[in-house]
């Protein structure tokens, strides 16, 4: 699938944001080095997540291990001079551990919205919000609790 089409950022910009996203996609960490600054801030971190782009290097490996077939697919980017906003959606087979949770086997589907600053055509900084709770549900990680009957009559 082809990129959204973005008005209000830089050419570098934008290629730094889709960098960003196919360092997941190629599995490849090291683009991370390609789209962010060296002190870029991740936040928030993810548990165990170091600093900076070395931080979420091994993060992403391990998601490439338990999601083999991982992609991350851009829906829409809106620019502003110096910001994005993105929204995205995840997708993989939950096929190794993560972060504890056994493989399943089973499709996921996250829906992603990141705001990030950029100077100097670089990512400076990423706030994310990921649908970690609908993926949880999605590989059976996030059992429903049932009402006792006797609650449920009260």
């Amino acid at each position: 699938m082809a990129p959204p089409q973005v008005t209000g950022l830089t050419a570098t910009e934008q290629r730094s944001i889709e960098t960003l996203y196919r360092a997941f996609n190629e599995k490849n960490p090291d683009l991370l080095d390609e789209a962010v600054t060296t002190d870029w801030k991740d936040i928030p971190l993810a548990p165990g997540q170091g600093p900076g782009p070395d931080g979420l290097k091994p993060i992403i490996r391990g998601f490439i291990a338990a999601f083999p077939d991982l992609q991350i697919t851009l829906q829409e980017i809106i620019g502003a001079p110096g910001r994005a906003g993105v929204r995205a959606l995840i997708t993989g087979t939950h096929q190794g551990e993560w972060f504890g949770i056994a493989p399943t086997g089973k499709a996921i589907h996250v829906p992603l919205h990141e705001f990030h600053h950029l100077e100097n055509g670089r990512i400076t900084h990423t706030w994310h919000l990921e649908d970690w709770f609908g993926m949880l549900n999605q590989v059976g990680a996030w059992p429903a609790h049932a009402i006792p009957s006797s609650e449920a009559a009260s």
